[in-house]
This record gives structure tokens, sequence and C-alpha cells, in this order.
């Protein structure tokens, strides 16, 4: 309790038991566990850097565990690139009972006493690689209206989603046991796999739910790479620079280019600058670093880079904190 002598901080002044946040900019690979939603995942990083921003590439359903890219910092920015990146599945699916949320926590829908061979579900997947329409889950974020779709399935209302176009790269049994079955996928944005299950129970006959998930890449980043809450915790704040990944590396998938001093100071105002140089690109979208520190993201038009994004890196960056 604080003594009626002891004067009152200012208001918004930080407390004095609180350690300053720190500007740490970078990407932290986390392999999130099962229970844990990820926004509390967002926090726990956030906490662990004692960053001042945090934000995650791609929500993680809580009963889902696998990799969550957490960026922190200035590679806030790069976010969109990573998202839109393919991403790696492995996932159980219970035959013989379709749910209501595609999933184990739902509630039976349809259920059916017939289990699908390997061969047959060999031979079905097929149908769902590729560019396809799918129908989301009916609880899903998807947006109708204004609201959420699994808030107003959750109130009782019907909910109907029209079908998307999704990429499907790859789809494989790994392991069939009878009444599950173990599949990996690779996919791109939008995909939901609880759809995929529920699809593929249909075109069986016996009806099916994801009872297992983990995501095992995402655009770049891999579980080889990938540290839990145990280590973050363990390390804290100085000592978790070892699981910072730097801000370009969500930027793997573009190609790059090397700027001199006046060039960057004039992308940093968001000013375009003329690329020269044999190896120059003349279209498309690249990075510009300058002394090796990421300096903006943008589009090459007729040999002009136009920054789109840039980057206050400094001494914050991977490798280089605070």
């Amino acid at each position: 309790m604080r003594r009626a002598d002891t004067p009152r901080p200012p208001r918004g002044a930080p407390r004095p038991d609180r350690p300053k946040k720190r500007d740490v900019s970078g990407w932290v690979i986390l392999d999130k566990g099962v229970g844990m939603t990820s926004t509390h995942a967002v926090a726990v990083v956030k906490r662990a850097f004692n960053a001042k921003k945090a934000g995650h590439a791609g929500t993680l359903d809580p009963l889902a565990s696998g990799i969550l890219p957490i960026a922190l910092g200035e590679a806030t920015k790069t976010v969109p690139f990573v998202m839109d990146g393919r991403k790696a599945y492995r996932f159980t699916v219970a035959w013989g009972v379709e749910t209501d949320t595609d999933d184990a926590e739902g509630r039976p829908v349809a259920t059916s006493e017939a289990r699908p061979a390997r061969e047959a579900v060999e031979a079905a997947l097929p149908a769902f690689v590729g560019a396809i329409e799918q129908v989301p889950p009916r609880y899903s974020a998807i947006k109708i209206q204004g609201e959420r779709a699994y808030d107003l399935a959750r109130d009782g209302e019907v909910v109907e989603l029209a079908a998307r176009p999704v990429q499907i790269d790859r789809l494989a049994v790994a392991e069939h046991h009878g009444d599950h079955t173990v599949i990996e996928a690779e996919c791109g944005k939008g995909t939901y796999v609880r759809a995929l299950a529920r699809d593929l129970g249909r075109m069986l006959g016996c009806y099916g739910h994801v009872s297992a998930l983990r995501r095992t890449r995402v655009g770049p980043f891999s579980e080889a790479e990938a540290c839990d809450v145990a280590a973050l915790e363990a390390g804290g704040p100085d000592g978790n620079g070892a699981h910072l990944r730097p801000v370009e590396t969500a930027l793997d998938a573009i190609a790059s280019v090397a700027v001199s001093r006046d060039m960057a100071l004039r992308l940093m105002r968001g000013q375009p600058v003329i690329l020269r140089g044999r190896d120059a690109p003349v279209e498309g979208k690249i990075f510009a670093t300058c002394g090796g520190i990421l300096v903006a993201v943008g589009d090459v038009e007729r040999g002009e880079l136009v920054p789109h994004r840039v980057f206050h890196l400094g001494g914050t960056s991977a490798g280089r904190m605070a």
C-alpha cells in the first residue's frame, strides 16, 4: 500500500516496478502449444522481449499447435508478406462424425458407421488439389455484414457462407488407422483444413472432422527454427536474442537491391529513386537495403523504385538489439 506521504507519480509516467518497453524488431517463430490462443501467444512473446509492439502472421486455433510467426516492432510492417505465403499442415481426420465446427470442439450434426480404407482416402484426395472452391466453416472469423461468422453461429443464427477460391498444392496420407487418418497438406492463403476434412468425409460417405492439427510451415518459417514458450520465459528479455530473426526474413520470396545512403534517405522520406546499373530490376516488387539494413519495400516501375513501406531499424533489428 502506498504511504500517505509518498508522492504519487505523474499521470502517464511508467511505474517504477515495470521495466521500460524496448524498441525490438524482428521475427519470433513460436511453436504454439495446444490450448493457447494466438492473442495470448503474442502477449507472451511481447512480454518475453519487453517489446513495445507485436503482432502475429495468421491465427492458429487454440486446439491447433505449431508454427505461429510473431512480428516485433518494425517487422509488423512485413506481416502481409508472411500471411500471403504458402502454409503446411499435418492433421488428423476422425471418421464417422461431422460436427458443427468441423473440429473436435463442436456438436455432432451427422454420423456414420462407415469407415474408409486407406486406398479410398488416397483416391479422393486429388479432387481437392489445385485451384478449388471451398465453403469455409460456419465457425470462422469471416465477416458477414460486419459480424464474425462464429459470433453469429454461437448466437444460434443460420450462417450461410459462399464458396471461395483457394489453392491446395499437395495432399498426402501420412498414416491410416481405420477410424482416423493423418494427412499432410500444403496450401495457400485462406484455406481451411477443417473444411477440407468435412468435405472429404462427405465425399467418402462416412463424415469426418479434424481431431488434431499442427501447422509445420508458414511462408519462409518452419519447425526447424521455432522455439516454445518455455524457452522464451527461461531466456528473459536480455537472453532471447538468439530466437529473433531479422525483419527481412519475411521478404525471402522477393528480390532485393542495395542502395546508397542518399537513396536510402530519399526512400525513407517516401520518395522514389531511380535504380541504375546493368543488374538493376526494371519491374516488380523488391526490398532495398543500405549497409545491410532494410530500408524499404516497394515496386519497381520503369526502373524507378516507389516505396510502399519504409523501415526505421537503426540499431534495433535482430542481432543489433538495444
